[in-house]
């Protein structure tokens, strides 16, 4: 079994508010979540109106699976039109039996 670990940092120029910021990353939690299933949070900068930081979790079969996850989902917060992906750093974490 395999842990997928990642953290990405977002800048959001347009952000005039809390609740503009809220409203990017929640959506952008939301659609991780329906499509791969995530664990997903806002883990940091939650006082800060332009940076936003999510950690996503998943785990699978092997290394090539949770990979490809993570991959996908740097895609999906990539095509997000209203925040730049700023940071991303994944971990693998094989467990032994």
């Amino acid at each position: 079994m395999v842990v997928g670990v990642a953290v990405c940092e977002l800048h959001l120029p347009s952000s005039r508010s809390l609740k503009d910021k809220r409203r990017v990353v929640k959506s952008l939690i939301e659609r991780i979540f329906q499509r791969f299933r995530a664990s997903v949070a806002e883990t940091g900068f939650h006082d800060l109106l332009q940076r936003a930081e999510i950690s996503v979790a998943i785990v699978g079969r092997d290394d090539s699976e949770v990979e490809g996850i993570l991959d996908s989902i740097r895609g999906l917060c990539d095509q997000e039109g209203e925040a730049f992906l700023t940071l991303w750093e994944p971990q693998l974490l094989e467990l032994a039996r």
